[in-house]
C-alpha cells in the first residue's frame, strides 16, 4: 500500500515541484492551495485556504473520508512581503504571519490525529536561511522564518512519545514566481530611505532569479521523508550552509555589516 503525503502550498513554485516528485515515485499525493495548479497535474488536490480555520477544519474532515493515515506533512505554504518597517502595515504583518506561521499551525494541529495514524510519520517544514539571517527590508518574512524554526523544535520534542518526527527545511534562494508574488512595498524610494529599499529589493529579486531549481528542494524534502532519523534543521545548498555556519561563528556585529553591505 504506498503511504500517503499531504503538501501544503502545492499550486506552484516549490510545492508543486515536491507533489510531483513524490507521484512519481508512487505515493499516494494530496495537494492543498487556495488554487488549482495551473500547470499539468496528476495527484489529488483539495482546495482549501489554510488561514482560515473553518476551512481547515473542514479538509480534515474530507481527508478523514478519504484516507487512514498520513505518512508525512510538507508545510511548504508561503508568501512575501517586502519593504521599510517604518512604513509597513499592521495589516501586511498579520497576512504574512497568518500564511507563514498560523497556517502551518492550524493545518497541522488538525492533521494530527491522521498522522499519529501512521506507523512513523513525518512533518517537513519549509523554513528559509532568512530565519536564521534576518534581511532588512523583509524583516518580516525573516521573522515568520525564524518562528517555523522554533515551531518545529517544540513540536518535535512534542510529538517525539507518538513516534511522528518533525524537521525544518532552510533553503536559501529558489527560483520560483515567489519573487513576482511578492507583495511590493507602499513606499519604495523616498528623501529619507532614499533608494535604498529599491536598491536591496532587486538584489533580493536578482539572487532568486540566479537561486536553485525548485526541483533540487523537491529531492531535499523527498530524501527528508525516506530517512529514518529526521534532523532537527537542514540548510540546502553549500553556500547557504556556509552561511548559517559563519553566522553562528562569527561576531554579531561583523555579521549585521556584512548583511547591511548587501541588503542594506
Amino acid at each position: 500500500m504506498s503511504k500517503t503525503v499531504v503538501i501544503s502550498g502545492a499550486s506552484s513554485g516549490i510545492g508543486l515541484a515536491t507533489a510531483h516528485l513524490f507521484y512519481d515515485k508512487g505515493y499516494n499525493v494530496i495537494g492543498i492551495s487556495r488554487n488549482y495548479p495551473t500547470d499539468k497535474y496528476n495527484f489529488k488536490y483539495l482546495l482549501c485556504d489554510i488561514t482560515k480555520e473553518d476551512e481547515v477544519e473542514a479538509l480534515k474532515d474530507k481527508l478523514v473520508q478519504m484516507i487512514d493515515s498520513i505518512d508525512v506533512l510538507v508545510n511548504c505554504a508561503g508568501m512575501g512581503v517586502s519593504g521599510a518597517l517604518e512604513y509597513s502595515t499592521l495589516k501586511e504583518a498579520k497576512k504574512i504571519f497568518d500564511v507563514n506561521v498560523f497556517g502551518h499551525f492550524l493545518l497541522t494541529k488538525n492533521l494530527l490525529p491522521l498522522l499519529r495514524k501512521s506507523n512513523n510519520a513525518k512533518i517537513i517544514n519549509i523554513g528559509s536561511v532568512a530565519g536564521e539571517i534576518t534581511i532588512p527590508f523583509q524583516t518580516f518574512y525573516s521573522m515568520t522564518k525564524a518562528a517555523i524554526n522554533s515551531f518545529s523544535e517544540g513540536l518535535r520534542i512534542e510529538l517525539a512519545p507518538f513516534n511522528i518526527q518533525v524537521s525544518n527545511l532552510q533553503p536559501g534562494d529558489v527560483k520560483t514566481d515567489f519573487t513576482k508574488n511578492r507583495e511590493m512595498p507602499i513606499v519604495l524610494e523616498d528623501d529619507i530611505y532614499k533608494d535604498r529599499i529599491k536598491k536591496s529589493i532587486a538584489r533580493m529579486a536578482k539572487d532568486e532569479e540566479q537561486g536553485m531549481p525548485t526541483y533540487i528542494l523537491a529531492k531535499a524534502i523527498f530524501n527528508l521523508a525516506n530517512k529514518k532519523r529526521l534532523p532537527v534543521a537542514k540548510t540546502v545548498g553549500f553556500k547557504y550552509k556556509l552561511f548559517v555556519f559563519l553566522k553562528r561563528l562569527l561576531p554579531k556585529r561583523f555579521v549585521s555589516f556584512i548583511i547591511k553591505k548587501m541588503y542594506g
